[in-house]
C-alpha cells in the first residue's frame, strides 16, 4: 500500500518450520534459531532489508537489545562485512520505538512514539523517502499484518520445530496474496524468501 510518496512498508522476522518466532521458553528463548543467523544465506537477507531502507521501526525490547548488541559491531573491524554493513546502517538511520514506558530515547536518531503502529506507519508514509523496515519486531509486524499495511516480508525459515513459542500468523488475519521474489537455501537447510504483496 504505497501513496505518493512511494514508500514500502517491510518487514523480517525469523521463523522456525512450526512459524514461530520464540521457543517454549518465553519471548527470548532464540535457542533453536542460533546454528543459522551467521549462515551466509543469513547474513545475506540482512544485507537484502536494509539496503533499500532509510527507516526503522522497533518495540522497545527490541531496540534495547539492538542497540546494546550492534553499535560495538559497527565498530569492529574483524566483524563480517555484511554484519557491519547492517550495524551502521541501524546506528546512523532514523529509528522509531514504541514503547508506552520509555519517555524520552537513549540513543541518537531515535524518537519513541505511544501510538498504534499503523497510525505511525501512516504518518510516515506521508512524508520522506526510502522503505520504513520494521526490524525483527512481531509486537509492530503483527498490527500491521492486521491492518494489511506491509508491502514486503522478508521472512527466514530454519529446519526446526519448536513445539511451542509465539507465532507470527495468528488465526483472523485478513486474507492477502504474496508473489515470492528471491528465494535462496543454504548448507543448512535454512531458507531466505522475500515476498512482496499483491495488490
Amino acid at each position: 500500500m504505497t501513496d505518493s510518496t512511494g514508500r514500502r512498508v517491510t518487514a523480517n522476522l525469523s521463523l522456525t518450520l512450526d512459524g514461530r518466532f520464540n521457543g517454549p521458553g518465553g519471548p527470548g528463548d532464540f535457542s533453536m534459531f542460533a546454528p543459522y543467523v551467521t549462515s551466509e544465506v543469513a547474513r545475506d537477507q540482512l544485507t537484502r532489508i536494509w539496503e533499500g531502507a532509510t527507516t526503522a521501526l522497533l518495540g522497545r525490547v527490541n531496540a534495547e537489545g539492538f542497540m546494546g548488541y550492534w553499535p560495538a559491531v559497527a565498530e569492529d573491524e574483524n566483524a563480517d562485512p555484511r554484519d557491519r554493513g547492517y550495524a551502521k546502517w541501524l546506528v546512523d538511520t532514523e529509528k522509531v520505538v514504541f514503547s508506552t514506558t520509555l519517555t524520552e530515547a537513549p540513543w541518537e536518531r531515535t524518537r519513541v512514539v505511544n501510538a498504534p503502529a499503523p497510525a505511525v506507519v501512516a504518518e510516515l508514509k506521508a512524508t520522506g523517502a526510502g522503505d520504513i523496515l520494521v526490524n525483527s519486531c512481531p509486537s509492530v509486524i503483527k498490527p500491521l499484518l492486521a491492518a494489511d499495511l506491509l508491502d514486503r516480508l522478508y521472512l527466514m525459515i530454519f529446519p526446526e520445530i519448536a513445539g511451542g513459542g509465539q507465532r507470527l500468523f495468528d488465526d483472523g488475519l485478513p486474507a492477502s496474496k504474496w508473489t515470492l521474489i528471491h528465494q535462496a537455501t543454504g548448507e543448512l537447510g535454512e531458507i531466505a524468501m522475500v515476498y512482496d504483496r499483491v495488490r
